[in-house]
């Protein structure tokens, strides 16, 4: 990554019959305890879709099959260590496998009326309108296409 350049983090809605899954952060200990929604950096060269992915194997032992970004980023606090980076949050399909906890404290199955049950970390919070709405069928949301 050049200076200068945003680092991109993408997030997995995954939805599965009316819900999504949530995960809640283990590290680092500043966002230790919040929910999110999995995911990571892009890594140079790799596609968002590639890096979505890549990452629910890695955090939650699973195949996903992105579907659409979601019409919004939202930047992350500003770090001291690296560049500007901001969350783009893609819906997707679990194609096989059972979410695992291989890296979060715990995972939850939420549906459009239990989203707020859960404290979500503050980048992910901004997406949770858009995702109620995704789960609500014949509901449009505010969707993109993907690359």
């Amino acid at each position: 990554m050049a200076d200068g350049e945003t680092l991109i983090v993408v997030g997995a809605a995954i939805i599965r019959d009316g819900a999504v899954l949530a995960a809640q952060r283990a590290e680092p200990a500043s966002m230790r305890g919040g929910w999110e929604f999995p995911g990571g950096k892009v890594d140079p060269g790799e596609t968002e879709e590639a890096a979505l992915v890549r990452e629910c194997r890695e955090e939650l032992g699973v195949e996903v099959r992105p579907l659409r970004r979601l019409d919004r980023e939202v930047p992350f606090p500003p770090r001291p260590e690296g560049p500007p980076a901001v969350l783009r949050l893609w819906t997707a399909e679990l194609v096989s496998g059972e979410p695992r906890l291989l890296e979060h404290l715990a995972l939850r199955w939420l549906t459009p009326d239990t989203l707020d049950e859960v404290a979500w970390l503050p980048t992910d919070l901004p997406f949770i309108g858009d995702v109620r709405a995704a789960l609500r069928p014949g509901v449009p949301g505010p969707l993109v296409d993907g690359r």
